[in-house]
């Protein structure tokens, strides 16, 4: 059975969305800590809205039942009510969100009117709604943030409220390549910027601009950038989060396809100058080759035709 701790909804549409969330139950489609979106019909609103809901146990009494198996760990269900489906797109972040509520949930020493209830409505500001902060915030400097996030450059903020510093930082995370390449690649690539670079790049926070020090662009993130300040006259957050990420699917779709050239250099050498021809206009030569520098440091052959692409691009960029 469920019991209503807390809602916003109308009573009839709450009971309805009861019934939607007490049928997953019986199927068994919640799983704990990892949420869902679906259409859900309403009766207030008269029309299907989307829905995210998530099923979790509370952190503390969870540790405490391991230790003591007859402790009836309470569950929880919460659900995020928007206007359709486009909430899949933040799933991950409304997860996270989530976490942090299930980690300091604990209704003994926090009132539900005093935390849980503030943290639930401010769901949509605080999950949905930093990418467009950021990109308001940045306007023409973003191309400099989303070189930051491709490259695995280190980024320190200084002189920022929390919100900003938290939304610069899941802007980066949600910009990066995180889970789409592998894992030893990214944690290589991360000390290799860091080695190289010797120094984070800043962003200082203490005028109405930031001011951006030690910081690195390419002809790639400054045409994506294009694309979310031509955005941010709608006004849309779904809509960024969608440019965010076509643009690491272009990211992505760039290194595939120089490996798949460097592949080809290893045995012809009009493959390694379609490589290089690829690197001048791709735009974001630069960060490519670290990627694949890094993914090809064990593989000899490889490793040599990433070497003679190295010299050829400082040359050129010499010239």
């Amino acid at each position: 059975s469920l019991s209503l701790l807390d809602t916003n909804l109308p009573a009839e549409a709450e009971t309805e969305l009861r019934s939607f969330i007490a049928k997953r139950l019986t199927k068994g489609a919640l799983f704990e800590g990892m949420g869902n979106v679906a259409s859900v019909a309403l009766s207030i609103p008269e029309y299907k809205v989307g829905c995210y809901y998530c099923r979790f146990q509370q952190e503390n009494i969870l540790e405490m039942a391991t230790l003591e198996s007859d402790i009836n760990v309470p569950e929880y269900v919460v659900c995020f009510l928007g206007g359709s489906e486009k909430e899949d797109t933040f799933r991950l972040e409304l997860d996270k969100y989530i976490q942090s509520l299930k980690i300091n949930l604990d209704l003994e020493q926090k009132p539900l009117e005093t935390y849980v209830n503030p943290y639930l409505r401010s769901w949509f500001e605080n999950a949905i709604c930093p990418i467009q902060r950021v990109v308001q915030l940045f306007q023409e400097k973003l191309a400099f943030l989303l070189h930051a996030a491709l490259s695995y450059t280190p980024v320190e903020v200084k002189n920022a409220d929390e919100t900003t510093e938290k939304d610069i930082s899941r802007f980066l995370a949600a910009a990066s390549l995180q889970g789409l390449v592998q894992e030893g690649t990214m944690t290589s690539l991360c000390i290799a910027m860091t080695e190289e670079q010797h120094k984070s790049m800043i962003i200082d926070c203490s005028g109405p601009l930031p001011q951006l020090h030690n910081a690195g662009s390419n002809r790639f993130c400054e045409d994506w950038m294009h694309a979310f300040v031509n955005g941010a006259e709608g006004g849309n957050p779904f809509l960024f989060r969608q440019i965010l990420e076509n643009f690491k699917l272009k990211a992505i779709q760039d290194i595939n396809n120089l490996k798949r050239f460097i592949r080809q250099a290893e045995m012809n050498h009009y493959a390694l100058f379609k490589c290089y021809l690829f690197l001048k206009n791709c735009g974001s030569g630069d960060i490519l080759l670290k990627i694949v520098k890094v993914e090809h440091a064990e593989m000899p052959e490889a490793r040599n035709v990433v070497t003679v692409l190295e010299e050829f691009m400082r040359e050129t960029s010499v010239a």
